[in-house]
């Protein structure tokens, strides 16, 4: 993290610096900045800031051409002396890291659902597709090269949907769910991508037509794989607590 808040004399801070994939920047009324206010401190040094989308300083960049989530508005942002008051600072000074890890196991279990959401659509396409096309005097969907990738597809969103459950109902009770979003969205968008790829195999060459959408969904769906931490980094997570657990 490079961007900077310096506490002024009189409470204040000047936020110098900028951030990158910022969704609904542009939109939004208000952000949450993550800035570092003591640079010795790694972590511990970083606070969060509420930001007005009026505050003088505040520059929304050009949007980002993406190859999914194209109706997801994603700029950059930058803070040219963005002058903020005592009391846009939230909760603790230095607490900002912690905020963020809280803020990005719901941001997880978001993304879980959003995969499965894609998953459900794509199988969904793929079934109506192969019931209709027929092959050889006979839908489709009555060969087995067709109907197991069918049935692969419902065994993974029956599983995704109640991983993507059982980690919302944690959430819900107000404890921390860390490996349990991880693991969530870890299961969800990977399988999600193959459950896209199988229905666009199994439509052939519509499947490649954006006529379709299930190319779409395949576009959207890649960004579950980064977005609110990469799948690498979820590895991460779910190996270090089930490194840790007695």
């Amino acid at each position: 993290m490079r961007t900077r808040a310096k506490k002024q004399t009189d409470g204040s801070y000047v936020v110098k610096g900028s951030k990158a994939w910022i969704t609904n920047a542009g939109i939004a009324d208000y952000y949450v900045v993550m800035a570092i206010t003591d640079p010795d401190k790694g972590a511990k040094g970083i606070s969060a800031f509420l930001v007005d989308a009026g505050t003088p300083g505040l520059i929304v960049d050009k949007e980002e051409d993406k190859m999914g989530m194209r109706s997801s508005d994603t700029h950059g942002l930058t803070f040219d002396d963005m002058k903020l008051p005592a009391d846009a600072l939230l909760g603790e000074e230095g607490k900002g890291f912690v905020y963020a890890m809280e803020g990005l196991d719901g941001g997880r279990i978001s993304c879980a659902a959003i995969s499965t959401g894609i998953a459900e659509h794509a199988m969904q396409i793929a079934k109506e597709y192969s019931l209709q096309r027929t092959a050889f005097g006979k839908p489709i969907a009555k060969f087995q090269g067709v109907s197991f990738k069918l049935a692969n597809m419902s065994m993974y969103i029956d599983a995704m949907n109640l991983m993507l459950y059982d980690a919302a109902a944690l959430k819900a009770t107000g404890a921390r769910c860390s490996k349990l979003a991880a693991e969530a969205k870890l299961l969800a968008s990977t399988h999600a991508t193959q459950i896209c790829l199988d229905a666009i195999q199994i439509l052939g060459g519509n499947g490649y037509s954006k006529e379709y959408n299930v190319e779409r969904l395949l576009r959207d769906n890649k960004l579950m794989e980064i977005g609110e931490g990469t799948n690498e980094i979820l590895r991460v997570v779910i190996g270090s607590a089930v490194l840790a657990e007695k």
